[in-house]
């Protein structure tokens, strides 16, 4: 998981022909007090316990989806939560979704993604590389950033988040050392 999160910065998401390059992910693991899967599993969190490759979907405050990928082993609980991508295909689909037309703020946080890219609970335990996903490999060697997590109380101070250092479509700037 912690190998997985920083090669995904770069990495381009796509959902039914609609989404950009991934810019922002926070990796989780099953020793973490601030992972869903930290006391067990249980029905709502069940998708981050594997089978690497697929989606973890969950509502964050009851209002917010939000998109996981699991990362290991089925049984384990690790999963890189995709925060952020640089819209790159069907921004008109996004804007509608959004009901705004800056760009920048389409895809900025995992809320917002993942209205724009229109997940839900059903896009919950699908695999990543198959319909209606698509997560291509990245083209280039993007400049990388860590930073500690967001939104968290617990292990709040652990540097598991990734950026590409230089983006303007982060959901959060990375503090500076």
């Amino acid at each position: 998981m912690h190998e997985v999160a920083p090669e995904l910065i770069g990495a381009t998401l796509l959902v039914d022909g609609v989404g950009g390059v991934l810019v922002e992910v926070e990796a989780y693991d099953q020793e973490d007090p601030a992972a869903h899967g930290y006391r067990g599993r249980t029905p709502r969190n069940a998708s981050m316990f594997g089978p690497a490759g697929q989606a973890y979907v969950y509502r964050s405050y009851g209002i917010h989806w939000c998109l996981n990928l699991a990362c290991a082993e089925e049984g384990r609980a690790e999963a890189v939560l995709i925060r952020a991508l640089e819209p790159t295909h069907g921004l008109e689909t996004m804007r509608e979704r959004r009901g705004l037309a800056d760009p920048r703020l389409l895809c900025s946080g995992p809320g917002r993604l993942c209205q724009a890219l229109g997940i839900t609970r059903e896009h919950d335990g699908l695999r990543l590389d198959g319909p209606p996903f698509e997560l291509l490999r990245r083209e280039r060697e993007p400049e990388l950033a860590s930073a500690p997590r967001i939104g968290i109380t617990r292990a709040a101070d652990v540097e598991w988040r990734y950026v590409e250092k230089g983006s303007r479509f982060l959901s959060r700037a990375v503090p500076r050392a």
